[in-house]
C-alpha cells in the first residue's frame, strides 16, 4: 500500500505518529469549518473536507495528545456542566417569573365540576 503523504512533497513527513490522529483532527476541524469557523488561511479548495485536512497538514491547526488532551476534555465538560446548570437556574427563574405575569391574565385553577341538571 502507497503512503499517500509521501506522495505530496508540500506535506512534512513524520508530523503525526499515526493516520488515525490525522484523519481525527482533520474530520474535527472539517466540522469546525462547516460549523461557520474562519479557515486559518487563504481556500484553495472547494470542500470543507479538503480545507481542512490541507490546514491539518500544513500544520496550522493546533492540537494536543496525550494528558494534556485528557485535562483539557475534562476542563471543557466542567465548563458544559457549569453552563448548563447555570441555564437550568435561568429557566427555572424565568419561568417563575412568566407564570406571574401569565397569571393576571389566566386563571389555572382546577373549577368544580358541574352535576349533570337534575330532571
Amino acid at each position: 500500500m502507497i503512503d499517500m503523504l509521501n506522495l505530496l512533497p508540500q506535506y512534512a513527513t513524520g508530523q503525526f505518529d499515526s493516520r488515525h490522529r490525522l484523519v481525527i483532527i482533520a474530520a474535527q476541524r472539517a466540522k469546525h469549518l462547516i460549523q461557520g469557523a474562519k479557515p486559518s488561511g487563504p481556500l484553495r479548495f472547494a470542500k470543507e473536507t479538503t480545507c481542512a485536512l490541507d490546514e491539518v497538514l500544513r500544520g496550522q491547526v493546533k492540537y494536543l495528545i496525550g494528558k494534556e488532551a485528557r485535562d483539557a476534555m475534562k476542563e471543557a465538560k466542567r465548563g458544559k456542566e457549569g453552563e448548563s446548570e447555570r441555564l437550568a437556574m435561568m429557566t427555572g427563574e424565568d419561568a417563575r417569573e412568566i407564570k406571574k405575569e401569565l397569571s393576571v391574565y389566566v386563571d389555572d385553577t382546577v373549577a368544580p365540576v358541574a352535576k349533570e341538571a337534575e330532571e
